[in-house]
Order: C-alpha cells, then structure tokens, then sequence
C-alpha cells in the first residue's frame, strides 16, 4: 500500500494537500515527521540503527523513532505508531513530552529531496531494552549510549559508532534536555 503524507509550506502550515511519500521526496515538497528519544533515569539515550536497506543514511545510528505522519493522522497518533512499529512497544499520550518543532532539509546523492518538521518528542524508557522488539525492515540494532559516548559520537571521535550526519547541536539539544532530566 502506498504511504500517503500530508503536504505542508515551507512555513510550516499544511496546504490541505497529501501526495505519496516518494513524490514529495522527489519534489521536495515539506511534510511533517515525527522524532522520539527515549532516555533512562541514569541518563542513558536509546539510539537504533537504520537499516542497512534505508534509502538515506543506511546503517547508521540515529533516533531512538523516528517516522512520517501519515495522511490526516495527528502528530500524537504518528508517534504512538510509529513507537510500536519501530520498537514493539505501547506507550500512552500521557507520556508524550514535546520538546520542539525543528524544520530540516536534507538532499541526498540519490535524488531524495527531505523536508521536514521534525515533531520532537522525549519519554522515559521504563522498559528494559531487551524487552523491545525492533522491526527488523527498518531497524538493524537498537543501543542504549551514554552521554559520554553520544558526545563522542557527536564530536565523531567513536570508534564503533557512527550517528547520521544531521545538525551537531540538534545532539547537543537532546543531550541538554535528558541531562536536566537525569542525575
């Protein structure tokens, strides 16, 4: 089945128009997304692993969930979605904080024109990690990384990891915001 998304301005107000998802990757047209962090009480920050069949940044470390709403969904249906997609589990709105809208684009070597607005959200994982259930088509691994270890990643000094290559202080923010969170 084709996945259909909601088109949006580059101000970020939908247009009342939806298109498939690979057109407005060709076309670049603006779309919403969503993008959930999942953190532990001891500061840890769930991360997964794109797939290595993903058409952009294949086999990187990324978002803990990440995912496009899809035509006339709420955002908060999106991110309850796309949680249990990605990682097997159910979590209720009640959990949801939003931290911020971020508008991003993106343009691949494959042609792929991204523009997003990135729907931030962050939850306490109360779950233990060996518990999720990653959806083997998108997701190739999933990790709990410590902010040390995310600060390596950031400043790309680890030597295993390699996070997708967005906006540096998109990390830090993240960072930031589980660290006031955490002890």
């Amino acid at each position: 089945m084709e996945e259909r998304i909601d088109i949006w301005d580059a101000s970020g107000q939908p247009t009342g128009k939806d298109c498939p998802k690979d057109e407005a990757h060709i076309k670049g047209w603006f779309h919403p997304t969503v993008h959930v962090w999942f953190y532990t009480r001891t500061g840890h920050i769930l991360l997964q692993q794109r797939g290595a069949n993903k058409d952009t940044f294949p086999s990187l470390w990324d978002v803990s969930v990440a995912g496009h709403v899809h035509a006339s969904e709420s955002i908060e249906d999106a991110v309850l979605r796309e949680v249990k997609e990605e990682i097997g589990l159910e979590v209720s709105k009640e959990v949801l904080e939003f931290l911020n809208l971020q508008k991003n684009v993106n343009t691949h070597p494959n042609g792929i024109i991204d523009c997003e607005f990135q729907h931030v959200y962050l939850i306490e994982l109360q779950t233990p990690i060996e518990q999720l259930v990653i959806q083997e088509t998108e997701v190739d691994a999933i990790r709990l990384f410590s902010k040390e270890e995310l600060e390596h990643c950031i400043q790309k000094a680890h030597p295993e990891y390699t996070i997708v290559p967005s906006d540096m202080n998109y990390y830090k923010f993240i960072l930031s915001e589980v660290s006031k969170r955490t002890s």
